[in-house]
């Protein structure tokens, strides 16, 4: 597992990670970046990344019937994991959701979307950066006003800028797939 790690690091490093100033979601300015979907919309990037994920799962025992998280950072991730949790070694096939930023002005205006959602499912929250938590918590509530019991956040770079502290204030288990301290560590 952990050399599939290193795979999914390097992967980032070079393909999603950027030194220059830019404006975070959170309206906060830094000198670098992570643009992770030119890691997860490629096959290997978003095939490597939901398999260490479904491994982590069954290596920390943390017991979801769905994965999702807000649109559009988890969406991609959370398809892949969904389609490979029916296969070995997995065999625990995983529905799939996400959250909007805002509930749809038409048609059932879900803000929350997915087939399997109701009172009590345990749920795997993922996003793909996290910086001070805030799409996450939102994304959390959300689900949570629906009674689904959020077990597990995973992020696959958390920029360690207090978004994982933030979350579990909130009471929230976080795990991520790397840190920026691991991705900037000289090989």
């Amino acid at each position: 597992m952990e050399e599939l790690r290193q795979e999914i690091r390097n992967l980032i490093f070079t393909r999603a990670y950027q030194r220059r100033k830019v404006r975070l979601a959170s309206g906060r300015e830094s000198d670098f970046y992570i643009d992770s979907k030119q890691v997860t919309l490629t096959a290997e990037g978003i095939y490597k990344l939901a398999s260490y994920i479904l491994y982590l799962i069954r290596e920390e025992n943390v017991e979801v019937r769905a994965v999702g998280g807000p649109a559009m950072g988890a969406v991609p991730l959370a398809a892949a994991i969904s389609a490979l949790s029916c296969q070995p070694p997995f065999n625990n096939p995983l529905d799939t959701f996400f959250v909007r930023s805002e509930a749809k002005k038409h048609g059932l205006e879900n803000k929350v979307d997915g087939p399997t959602l109701r009172e009590g499912l345990p749920l795997l929250l993922l996003d793909d950066v996290l910086t001070t938590g805030g799409s996450v918590l939102k994304a959390a509530r959300a689900v949570q006003e629906l009674g689904c019991k959020v077990e597990k956040v995973i992020i696959i770079v958390d920029r360690q800028e207090g978004g994982r502290e933030n979350l579990e204030k909130e009471g929230l288990k976080v795990s991520s797939v790397l840190t920026r301290e691991e991705l900037e560590r000289p090989e």
